[in-house]
């Protein structure tokens, strides 16, 4: 029979093989997991367990049978998602923070670099000096916490504590039609309601139109609603699209309305001085959001907030005090690192549990530095900007939306083709089939187009060139096939 006990003083052992399934993975020689589902369904499903395996056994079925059959999104020809493989840094810094300190709580090394690693983000992004921040599992929640700060922030010009008292009013949020839908949910979640959230139309670059921001808000200044916040994308997830910020900025701060930009993918941007200059009214946001599991290449589950003024973060998201937290605590005569919780976190946003995600943070900025990040982002704006090139030289290919960060969004073109949607429909579905390069698709002005968005750190200008070369080839192969 198992017994815990019996692996104590293993882990070494067990992580070098570990170590050794997980490298063999990273060279991406194996199938799909489709491939070969039965096989690993079989040795991985089946009954509930009686007794156990220990973990030798089991790190040597995870090796054999769940690692080979993960996910194609970590491949660097993968370039369907804003999220991609987690660097060796960032999952080493993970598995010291899950092992050494699994709660964020206490006055441990881990919970301090929660603070130096939010401070290093801002400053690397040029976010004003006084902002600070909070980390949650993404952009999803990010969006929620800054949300939900504009609320609190709002209904208190009200005389009114809507994290105690409930919202009162009907809502209202602007946002590009271009927005994440999370700016949808959080609206929901936080009691708004989805109808709350005012789409505010694009230009032909994709980017929130200031007049006619400015003709809806000067609609709705006489009605009931609680202009509760203004957003602005810099990076739609569509197109990589910039909006126009200083000018959405100005207009938010005339209506007196929270400001808040998500930047849960492009923030990073900045970082390319050729379009640096996209960013000049990034100072005005009331808050703002980044994804470090995004071009940073942290593990997914890491997003951060940030705002002005944090306290209203607090007043915002309290829970409440509970005994069993605040009296394991002080205040007085620390010695332990047990004796206070430390920036209480948990009261700026959702999650009480947390992993302290700033340890990823750090190790990824102590590993490469700004001007690394910044080799990076440079590298697959310009991966983005080769296949615009390469595709406005091919008579097959056509480019329906010019790259401003790292996504190119193209299609091939044919006179022979009956529908140019359908046909680029299945060269997708080839190209996914295939498994070398796996882009995704969306829709510009009803256009079904190829959107590759480059952000693996793994991912090369070969791997972009070896796309284009892919859809070209898959293309002309459907048309002879018709």
């Amino acid at each position: 029979m198992y017994h815990e006990r019996a692996e104590c003083g293993n882990l070494a052992k067990l992580l070098e093989q570990l170590g050794a399934d997980l490298e063999q993975y990273q060279r991406f020689e194996h199938p799909d997991a489709m491939c070969n589902e039965d096989s690993w369904k079989t040795a991985l499903g089946g009954a509930l367990p009686e007794h156990g395996i220990g973990c030798a056994q089991l790190i040597a079925d995870m090796g054999q049978y769940l690692i080979p059959n993960g996910s194609q999104i970590p491949k660097p020809g993968c370039t369907s998602f804003i999220t991609t493989g987690a660097t060796s840094a960032g999952v080493l810094a993970a598995l010291s923070a899950n092992v050494a300190a699994p709660q964020r709580v206490g006055l441990t090394a881990f919970n301090y670099l929660e603070e130096v690693s939010l401070q290093w983000m801002a400053e690397m992004f040029g976010l004003p000096a006084a902002m600070k921040g909070v980390y949650s599992s993404g952009g999803s929640v990010a969006n929620l916490v800054a949300l939900g700060a504009a609320r609190q922030w709002a209904f208190e010009r009200l005389g009114i504590n809507v994290a105690e008292e409930g919202i009162q009013k009907p809502c209202r949020v602007y946002a590009s039609s271009a927005c994440h839908r999370t700016i949808h949910r959080a609206a929901a979640v936080l009691g708004m309601g989805r109808s709350a959230v005012v789409e505010i139309a694009n230009d032909e670059n994709g980017r929130l139109c200031p007049k006619a921001l400015r003709q809806q808000l000067q609609v709705d200044a006489n009605n009931a609603c609680v202009a509760v916040a203004v957003v602005a994308n810099v990076g739609t997830t569509d197109t990589g699209a910039i909006d126009p910020l200083r000018e959405i900025g100005n207009i938010a701060a005339e209506f007196n309305i929270w400001f808040h930009i998500d930047g849960a993918y492009g923030l990073p941007g900045i970082l390319d001085p050729r379009i640096k200059h996209l960013y000049d009214g990034l100072l005005l946001a009331d808050s703002v959001i980044v994804d470090p599991h995004k071009w940073l290449g942290a593990p997914v589950g890491i997003g951060a907030t940030y705002v002005r003024d944090r306290s209203i973060l607090n007043r915002a998201f309290s829970q409440g005090a509970a005994d069993y937290l605040e009296g394991s605590f002080t205040d007085n005569n620390i010695q332990s690192s047990m004796d206070s919780m430390g920036i209480p976190y948990h009261d700026f946003g959702v999650e009480l549990s947390a992993p302290p995600r700033g340890t990823v943070v750090w190790a990824l900025i102590r590993e490469i530095g700004k001007t690394g990040f910044q080799q990076r982002i440079c590298r697959h704006n310009d991966m983005a900007r080769l296949v615009a090139d390469l595709a406005h030289k091919h008579p097959s290919l056509e480019v329906v939306q010019e790259p401003t960060l790292s996504i190119c969004c193209f299609r091939y073109v044919s006179q022979r083709a009956q529908n140019l949607n359908d046909l680029n429909r299945k060269i997708h579905r080839q190209l996914v089939q295939n498994a070398h390069n796996i882009p995704s698709t969306t829709i510009i002005n009803g256009k079904l187009v190829i959107r590759p968005c480059f952000v693996g750190a793994r991912t090369t200008e070969q791997h972009a060139r070896e796309l284009v070369d892919e859809v070209i080839a898959t293309g002309d192969k459907l048309l002879e096939n018709c």
